[in-house]
């Protein structure tokens, strides 16, 4: 069984960062640290470019923000999408 037939399509999982604009101070650290190409500046913002590119379950850039501004959903909340988009998936394959 190929690993595209173990989970939903990543665009429907809503694992990815959230950038608070208001405590980020533009210092490139995520840019430069995350290796998927999540973020990307846009003028003089940081923003997530690309966030269906995230690992699921990774956090590692939220470690690296000097100021924390980089955020996540929790992992219940994580939880939580994984059981519904199981249940959506088996629903469907039956």
């Amino acid at each position: 069984m190929s690993k595209a037939n173990l989970w939903p399509p990543r665009e429907e999982i809503d694992w990815y960062p959230r950038i608070n604009q208001d405590l980020c101070i533009k210092c490139g650290s995520c840019v430069e640290f995350c290796m998927h190409g999540v973020y990307s500046r846009q003028g003089d913002k940081i923003v997530v470019s690309k966030p269906y590119e995230c690992v699921v379950g990774c956090e590692a850039c939220k470690h690296r923000c000097p100021v924390g501004a980089i955020s996540f959903p929790s992992r219940e909340e994580l939880r939580q999408m994984l059981k519904a988009l199981r249940e959506k998936y088996n629903n469907i394959r039956q």
